[in-house]
């Protein structure tokens, strides 16, 4: 059941990741600079890969590994991490994008940006795995085989994604007035 764990503290840290980088970003300087407050936390989380690639190499030594790669490995293995680090920098311009305006009482970065934009993602991001699963591995019978099942599975994920963006406490109603100290105030 070890995939088991690994899998539940990939949910647990995913889970936290956007809320907690808009948080980031609020933290950022705010007024001229508030355009660039999510690439500024962007950038942090990619010395944050580094660290973990960095922590990756001593597992990989302390395992005894011979450092043995193919090119196609570090190919498919360098187009996940683009995909991967274009998904966090688009994830962090639709939180920036989504930010309550400081003009309606959010202070340009309330939750409600993240309780918006991080249902789509979790829920719409394993809808996308499913059918590009499905497109390198077609399934036994072809797609017209596909148990109904697994297709309501598919439109219940996006339908939940939907409600849940919607309707999350921090969406509706009164906007919550965040305050954060910023520098120089």
């Amino acid at each position: 059941m070890t995939w088991l764990t690994f899998a539940l503290l990939t949910v647990l840290s995913w889970g936290v990741y956007g809320v907690i980088l808009h948080k980031g970003r609020g933290f950022m300087p705010m007024g001229a600079e508030t355009p660039h407050a999510g690439l500024k936390a962007f950038l942090f989380v990619c010395i944050a890969y580094a660290v973990i690639g960095a922590v990756a190499a001593l597992v990989l030594k302390a395992r005894g590994s011979d450092w043995s790669f193919t090119s196609s490995g570090i190919s498919w293995s360098l187009i996940a991490g683009l995909a991967g680090a274009f998904g966090a920098l688009a994830l962090v311009l639709a939180l920036g994008a989504a930010a309550t305006p400081a003009a309606k009482g959010g202070g340009g970065f309330g939750l409600a940006a993240a309780a918006a934009v991080m249902p789509i993602v979790f829920a719409g991001a394993p809808i996308v795995n499913t059918i590009t699963a499905m497109l390198i591995h077609p399934p036994e019978g072809g797609w017209s085989k596909l148990p109904l099942p697994f297709i309501a599975g598919c439109v219940l994920a996006a339908g939940g994604a939907f409600l849940v963006a919607k309707f999350a406490p921090s969406n509706t109603g009164t906007p919550a007035h965040t305050t954060h100290a910023q520098p120089g105030k």
